[in-house]
């Protein structure tokens, strides 16, 4: 028969290894966005596998918004689409493979992508682009969470509850 404090050190082991298990493994699949090419976390959302989100942003020299489409696949980011209002500098005029250009209701839309990257880097706006992550129709500006002009790389995280503390969650209570 094992002695009270066996049965203590066994139990208040097993609770230690339960908090630390907790605290540190990686469970939460989020799009998180870090400090330049480093390992600093600044901010993420999370976003379940296969799900899409968007990045919207004011182009800066037709002035007019355009909207990138991905979705978290298999530890990649990949675009499926492109919409955009006008052909000047820095858009496409015709598409690769299977994908599709479609006009509709005054925009233009590249369909069908399939362009895999594991992860985009993008300077978050500092004048212009007023760059927005678009999530299960919330729309969250970046600058509200990220000092404008700031390099950062994005990229598919599973993250342990220690490291959210690290970083900012892209929130409801800071849409705009």
């Amino acid at each position: 028969m094992r002695s009270w404090r066996q049965v203590f050190i066994i139990g208040f082991l097993l609770l230690i290894a339960t908090i630390a298990f907790l605290l540190f493994f990686p469970f939460t699949e989020t799009i998180a966005f870090y400090q330049e090419d480093r390992e600093e976390l600044l901010a993420f959302l999370p976003i379940q596998e296969n799900n899409s989100f968007q990045i919207q942003y004011t182009h800066s020299i037709h002035l007019t918004d355009v909207v990138e489409t991905y979705e978290l696949r298999n530890k990649e980011i990949v675009q499926t689409e492109l919409q955009f209002e006008n052909f000047a500098i820095g858009m496409p005029s015709n598409v690769e493979g299977n994908e599709k250009f479609v006009e509709k209701d005054g925009k233009y839309l590249i369909k069908n992508m399939n362009r895999r990257f594991p992860y985009i880097d993008l300077r978050v706006g500092l004048v212009r682009a007023d760059h927005r992550v678009i999530y299960k129709e919330n729309v969250y500006k970046l600058s509200n969470y990220i000092r404008p002009g700031t390099w950062v790389r994005i990229k598919p995280a599973k993250l342990s509850y220690w490291e959210r503390l690290k970083g900012v969650e892209i929130s409801e209570q800071r849409k705009i």
